[in-house]
């Protein structure tokens, strides 16, 4: 590789780090954006009944996926299409009639950029409550940015319409940029901070029948931890019979699910208050969306036993004692 590309490849990293340090450092951001989230937390619970259900919506609970990264793509996608269509409305000694409809569907799909941007917004400041310190000062920026370029884009497309074509052209060219720019910080809460992916961790994949504790351990109806082969399982008394088993962490932002508890057959987050079914891991409220992970169990002699999908497990369960 030429010096001059390994310099510029050295280099780009570095300053994209210096961005997302220099953006964390700004405790100034705090306080604003905290009582933003208290705004945002008193509009849904003035939705009384309908809070869980507008909630869930939002944070993809229906869809088994965070909503804001689709909606983001279809955004990028739209506005990256108006763009190009704009140029080829510039280019030089086109027909008329090419030129009119580069035009036309330009300013469609800028409509299309500008609604599926609303929906990117209110699903992003959804998922982005939960956040804490950098990731939540990251999340501001990134949220302020794409709303002085959605702004950008109405501006745009009102100008369009009234037949100031070339000045929309610059106006939504300039609102593209700075939706490069705020789609980086973006992709760094996700592949940096893990925000929107499902944080679970490993799976169990025992294919057979491991005993892991004695069924006597668990009669205090409290989550217990335990773990096969490296992987971590939470336990809990099902009832007075049953024992259910699942993943450790919450699939939202990993919290410790063994601090979790039991409330009418559902498993609580310690954290942001996800609810799941015991016996099927199903979301039952968000913020989660995927699903946490759980394992078939029995008692034989006296002894929980449990199962993943996969290889036999190589040793023994770890936590509970006897």
């Amino acid at each position: 590789m030429p010096m001059f590309q390994r310099s510029a490849s050295r280099r780009l990293p570095k300053f994209g780090t210096w961005v997302l340090s220099f953006i964390g450092r700004q405790e100034w951001l705090d306080r604003p954006s905290y009582r933003f989230e208290h705004m945002l937390s008193f509009v849904y619970n003035a939705l009384g009944g309908a809070r869980d259900r507008v909630t869930n919506a939002l944070n993809g609970v229906w869809l088994g996926h965070p909503v804001h990264p689709p909606l983001a793509s279809l955004t990028s996608g739209a506005i990256g299409t108006t763009v190009a269509l704009d140029a080829v409305s510039l280019l030089p000694g086109r027909p008329a009639s090419e030129v009119f409809d580069a035009a036309r569907f330009a300013s469609r799909s800028l409509g299309l950029g500008i609604l599926a941007n609303i929906g990117s917004a209110v699903t992003g400041v959804t998922d982005w409550q939960h956040t804490h310190e950098e990731e939540r000062r990251i999340g501001v920026v990134h949220g302020v940015l794409n709303l002085l370029a959605t702004a950008l884009y109405l501006v745009s497309w009102w100008d369009r319409r009234r037949g100031r074509h070339i000045r929309g052209i610059a106006i939504s060219a300039l609102g593209y940029a700075i939706t490069v720019g705020g789609s980086y910080l973006g992709g760094a809460l996700v592949f940096e901070s893990g925000l929107g992916i499902d944080q679970s961790g490993k799976r169990l994949r025992t294919a057979g029948w491991v005993p892991v504790a004695p069924a006597a351990a668990l009669h205090d109806g409290k989550p217990h931890r335990i773990e096969i082969d490296g992987v971590g399982v939470v336990l809990c008394r099902n009832g007075d019979d049953g024992v259910s088993a699942f993943g450790e962490f919450c699939p939202h932002l990993a919290a410790p699910m063994v601090d979790g508890w039991i409330d009418r057959g559902r498993i609580v987050c310690p954290w942001h208050g996800s609810r799941f079914d015991v016996d099927s891991g199903e979301v039952l409220r968000g913020p989660a969306a995927a699903p946490l992970p759980c394992y078939q169990t029995r008692i034989n002699d006296g002894m929980v036993e449990l199962r993943g999908d996969g290889q036999d497990a190589l040793g023994a369960a770890k936590g509970v004692a006897n």
